[in-house]
């Protein structure tokens, strides 16, 4: 079992920046693969990026690729996204998962809103 929180959602102008923060409790996190996922209103819940159970491997969306980075620390149980030009069109509430495989959401946070304002 997983539990995950997030922090550092906000209010940023476009073109600014905000990083992401997942933590996870369970003493199994580091053999999780664990993932962003982003809902706008009145959208579908959409893959933001992803990350193996060590940090070797990730994979974006191509709405983000090139702007986010996804990383983690297994020693902190924690995971990071790190969002760089942000655009209007990213606001979303994001959602850190957890998972037995890249792009797997077997657990998911309760979501943090990020807001992009133009």
């Amino acid at each position: 079992q997983v539990q995950l929180e997030e922090f550092g959602g906000g209010l940023v102008q476009a073109g600014g920046s905000l990083r992401l923060s997942c933590a996870a409790t369970g003493r199994t996190f580091r053999t999780y693969a664990m993932g962003w996922f982003r809902q706008a209103p009145g959208n579908k819940r959409e893959f933001v990026a992803a990350i193996s159970w060590n940090g070797g491997s990730t994979y974006y969306a191509d709405s983000v690729k090139g702007r986010f980075t996804i990383s983690r620390d297994n020693a902190k149980n924690t995971m990071y996204l790190q969002m760089n030009s942000l655009k209007p069109e990213d606001t979303a509430v994001y959602y850190c998962v957890a998972g037995v495989a890249m792009g797997a959401s077997d657990y998911w946070g309760q979501g943090t809103q990020v807001t992009v304002s133009s």
